[in-house]
């Protein structure tokens, strides 16, 4: 087992707690991106599997887990990856295997492409390029105005964990839930709303980042689960397109394939990192 540690670092004035593993000094590391709603802590299996022979960080990006939750924040994808732009300088991360999930996904191909010579691999869980694509209900929910706040003014407990289950095809673990409900404060609520009114075409972002990195033809492992009901699976393969990607498709799992069947990521990431940290 890794000894994993957490440091909390400061970029611009903006706190985030940041969990890793594995040897401190290397200037190689595999960077976990968490998703909405979501923290560092989604990793929390991977970054002690993986630490035990590989560098491994995962933070809380700004709004979310206990990172701190700024108004003057602009919460646009630019901001998040100039946010980890300025954790990587300070963890003196100089090559990075960027590892995405959900949102985590724009900010980490933002970032991807304005520092190209860095990035080495992407580990893509249920995100990506994604051609075409438009948000689910619940994104387009948030994107409008009252009418997000008044569905976190009245979503109780019971109540998220309710909608969360009925989107995904097993339940997910009650821990991992009421995590997330109780990061999920007032601070959180106004960082996701104004993330998601400031990200009107994740479909375009997508590809004009990935088009960036495309040339390069970068080593990508895509996780997906076959029964996300927010971001389908058909574009598990399109990721070819841009990447040397080894495809992996999960039946019965939904949104969250490192909570739902750890093991079985666990597994594939482990033989994934391997590979690329020996080439």
């Amino acid at each position: 087992m890794s000894l994993v540690r957490l440091r909390t670092l400061e970029v611009r004035g903006v706190r985030s707690p940041v969990y890793e593993a594995g040897p401190e000094a290397s200037d190689e590391a595999v960077v976990c991106l968490h998703g909405n709603p979501g923290s560092s802590r989604d990793y929390a299996d991977l970054v002690e599997q993986l630490g035990e022979s590989v560098r491994v960080v995962a933070p809380d990006m700004p709004g979310y887990g206990k990172a701190d939750r700024p108004r003057d924040f602009s919460y646009t994808v630019e901001a998040y990856a100039d946010h980890l732009q300025g954790l990587l300088e300070q963890l003196k991360v100089r090559r990075a295997h960027l590892a995405l999930h959900d949102m985590g996904g724009l900010w980490g191909l933002c970032w991807a492409a304005a520092h190209g010579d860095r990035v080495r691999s992407l580990i893509l869980f249920n995100m990506g390029v994604l051609p075409g694509y438009t948000y689910h209900k619940f994104a387009r929910l948030w994107r409008t105005p009252l009418l997000g706040e008044l569905s976190y003014a009245i979503t109780t407990r019971r109540m998220f964990k309710r909608m969360l289950n009925a989107d995904n095809p097993r339940q997910l673990p009650e821990a991992f839930l009421d995590r997330m409900y109780d990061d999920s404060d007032r601070g959180m609520q106004r960082a996701v709303l104004a993330h998601y009114r400031a990200t009107s075409d994740p479909a375009g972002i997508s590809v004009r980042y990935a088009s960036v990195l495309a040339p390069r033809r970068l080593p990508a492992l895509v996780i997906w689960g076959s029964g996300d009901a927010y971001v389908p699976v058909r574009y598990a393969q399109r990721q070819n397109e841009w990447f040397d990607a080894e495809v992996h498709e999960l039946p019965g799992i939904g949104h969250y394939p490192m909570i739902e069947e750890p093991d079985v990521v666990r597994k594939l990431v482990s033989e994934f990192v391997s590979r690329q940290f020996s080439a």
